[in-house]
This record gives structure tokens, C-alpha cells and sequence, in this order.
């Protein structure tokens, strides 16, 4: 049975942030053509294996902006949990035990439940 952590509910929250703008950036940067740019399409079969890409549009103002919110979104979220005064609490493989928790902490709380809750 894992050790269940007491995690402050502001580094639960940031964590799921986290996980949330994580989420939300992979979608959006999976929607953008594949170059921020405008470029010609390609084709090279010269490599180990052959690489195809459409011409790109590039992305406009708008679609830029948004990925560079969520990139900043993300960097403050990954320091805030990762600096958090809650870790001092923990040493060598404690510590990443804990951190590893923590970023299953959603999973493990199930439906309904609450981080740690095993429901015993």
C-alpha cells in the first residue's frame, strides 16, 4: 500500500493547474500547423525514414500569443510546486517518492474521494 501524504491543498491546486494548462497547451499545439512561420512544404525519403510535411500558414498574432500565455502559465505553476515549503519535509528517495505522489494525486483520489483516501 503507497504512504499517504498530507499535500497542502495549495500545492494539490497548483498541481492540478499544472496538469490542466499542461493538457490544454498539448491540444492547442497539436490544432497549429507544424511551423510557427509561413514554410513551403518538404519531402525527404534521403534519411533512415522518409519525412513529409504540408506547407504551414504559420501561426497568426493570436494563436503566438496564447501559446506563450500557456508556456508562462506552466513555467510559474512548475516552480511554484516544485519550490513549495512542503518539500523541505523530505529527503533522498523520500522526496521523490512524494513528488511522485503528488503528481498522481488526482488519479489516486478516484471519484469523488480526496488525494490519499483509500476508502478505508
Amino acid at each position: 500500500m503507497a504512504t499517504p501524504y498530507d499535500f497542502p491543498s495549495d500545492l494539490l491546486a497548483g498541481q492540478e493547474e499544472l496538469h490542466q494548462v499542461r493538457a490544454e497547451l498539448s491540444a492547442l499545439l497539436k490544432r497549429l500547423p507544424w511551423s510557427v512561420e509561413p514554410l513551403d512544404g518538404f519531402s525527404d525519403d534521403g534519411g533512415w525514414r522518409k519525412v513529409e510535411r504540408p506547407a504551414s500558414p504559420g501561426w497568426t498574432a493570436d494563436e503566438q500569443a496564447e501559446v506563450e500565455k500557456l508556456r508562462r502559465r506552466e513555467h510559474e505553476l512548475a516552480v511554484f510546486v516544485t519550490t513549495h515549503r512542503y518539500w523541505s519535509e523530505f529527503t533522498g528517495t523520500d522526496a521523490v517518492t512524494a513528488r511522485s505522489r503528488l503528481k498522481h494525486a488526482r488519479e489516486d483520489a478516484g471519484p469523488g474521494g480526496e488525494a490519499g483516501d483509500d476508502g478505508a
